[in-house]
């Protein structure tokens, strides 16, 4: 049913030629990046401004629309939340968004997306110094040290500029920013716990519940955020340890593992399934798997953990037990990472007692047949993480358009076939569409296109060949089923 034909070929090698071409993109990468806030606030600041806005309280807690009944509360400040909330408010809405954390940005710029980008770039940068300069030419003189606590310092200062950037977009659109816990009174009214204890209720016509995601549990694994993490604590690291475990090969773990890995960790991923990076294209894994361990990362592929237990000396013991046959085994490590998933985090927002639907994985069923994301509860929305659909910042931003558009009137839309997915490892892995897999199970008639980085002149030049692309396209049509890359710049290159 496939080959790689005439055409195929050729798609994958035009595709090459252009990164030769353009050895740099001044495209936006597709996951939520730094240069995502600077292009949010392009557009924001593009908008025509000269809508009736409703200007309430103070930014950081203010009273929840100054007594005025709000056209909508969003709750929960993360990227689907926040660009929802600014949308709103540029369609003339009068907006309260509500966010248990001091600032805005939810996991992405505070605890995930961002923090990590800056640790995978600032280890790239040490790998470079340590390993690739030399044969260049380039000596740096004596040994290439690490001080961990600059490098977590420029993290902080990144995510730091960003959270102050929204709001600035918040105060610049009118947003009431109330920080505390919201939850659901009824469909028309929000209820807001401060940190101190003290509670205040909002008024509101419409309600979008934006409260993203938390770690998953792991059962016999107690995670304390200093030996034994999620990925909040691998963020947060003093030292780099001698030995981590990685539990899970999605992509928080690959990531997170590949940082500590370059700054000179031994890491080890433990991983339940046959294979990792979980909906990735066959071919892309084994190439990407395949550069993994040529930059020693271990693998132990089809292996439960069925408990951590700390040592005397602070070391952490783990059991291990080969899902085929059943047979446990020890393994020791300084740090422990737990990346297992991602959970919708709807953890006293008040979902039972309005009777709000949610499915076998506690995510919030809403109606995306019809484009509205309306909740079974009239006038109650979701949006991002606690929805169906894949965890990443820019779905939830692209919903939460959706969401005030169709709230104002208009017809909102997200496409879910063209959400991309990238992995910030070195090489990078970034993808589009459908994999071979999928389109042969749809039983689709197509041809595949591929070509090796290795092949590549710019690639080759700057010693940086590793991985390759692939096209998935239609035998008849030529339509793109799914557009995949292994290599470096993936994510950038993608969006070409």
């Amino acid at each position: 049913m496939t080959s790689p034909t005439r055409g195929g070929r050729r798609v994958a090698m035009m595709m090459m030629r252009m990164m030769t071409t353009h050895p740099s993109t001044t495209l936006t990468r597709a996951t939520t990046t730094t240069a995502h806030c600077l292009s949010l606030s392009r557009s924001f600041r593009s908008h025509n401004n000269n809508n009736r806005f409703y200007s309430a309280g103070n930014v950081g807690g203010g009273k929840g629309g100054d007594d005025q009944q709000q056209d909508v509360v969003v709750i929960g400040g993360g990227p689907g939340g926040y660009v929802g909330a600014i949308k709103a408010a540029q369609l003339g809405m009068k907006v309260t968004c509500v966010e248990k954390r001091a600032t805005l940005g939810g996991t992405c710029l505070n605890v995930g997306c961002i923090p990590s980008k800056a640790l995978l770039n600032a280890s790239h940068k040490y790998e470079e110094a340590k390993h690739g300069m030399e044969k260049h030419g380039i000596s740096v003189g004596g040994d290439v040290t690490i001080d961990v606590s600059k490098m977590m310092a420029q993290k902080m200062k990144s995510v730091g500029g960003l959270t102050k950037g929204i709001e600035g977009l918040f105060k610049k659109n009118k947003v009431n920013h109330v920080v505390g816990f919201g939850s659901l009174v009824d469909k028309n009214t929000v209820e807001v716990t401060k940190e101190d204890g003290t509670k205040e209720t909002i008024s509101t016509k419409n309600i979008v519940l934006a409260t993203g995601s938390e770690p998953a549990k792991l059962n016999g694994v107690d995670v304390d955020e200093k030996t034994v993490v999620t990925s909040t604590g691998a963020l947060e690291l003093e030292k780099v340890p001698e030995t981590m475990v990685v539990i899970g090969g999605g992509v928080i773990g690959l990531e997170l593992g590949s940082v500590w890995s370059r700054l000179g960790a031994k890491v080890t991923v433990v991983e339940f399934a046959k294979v990792i990076g979980g909906n990735m294209d066959n071919q892309i894994r084994t190439t990407f798997q395949r550069a993994l361990k040529k930059q020693k990362i271990d693998f132990k592929m089809e292996t439960a953990v069925k408990k951590a237990e700390k040592m005397p000396d602070g070391k952490i013991e783990l059991t291990i037990e080969k899902v085929s046959t059943k047979e446990e085994s020890k393994m020791i490590a300084d740090v422990v990472l737990v990346s297992t998933g991602r959970k919708p985090y709807t953890e006293n927002l008040g979902l039972e007692k309005l009777g709000i639907k949610t499915d076998k994985m506690g995510r919030v069923e809403v109606n995306v047949k019809d484009h509205t994301w309306e909740t079974n509860v009239p006038g109650i929305y979701a949006i991002g993480d606690i929805i169906a659909g894949p965890m990443l910042a820019h779905k939830a931003e692209e919903e939460a358009i959706a969401v005030v558009e169709h709230l104002s009137g208009k017809e909102g839309h997200v496409n879910y076939d063209a959400i991309p997915s990238i992995i910030y490892t070195h090489p990078e892995v970034a993808w589009v569409g459908k994999t071979e897999e999928e389109v042969k199970e749809a039983g689709l008639e197509y041809n595949v296109g591929t070509f090796p980085f290795a092949a590549n002149s710019r690639a080759r030049t700057n010693d940086d060949s590793e991985g390759m692309v692939k096209f998935i396209s239609c035998k008849n049509t030529d339509k793109i089923f799914g557009a995949h890359i292994v290599g470096p710049q993936a994510g950038e290159l993608l969006g070409e």
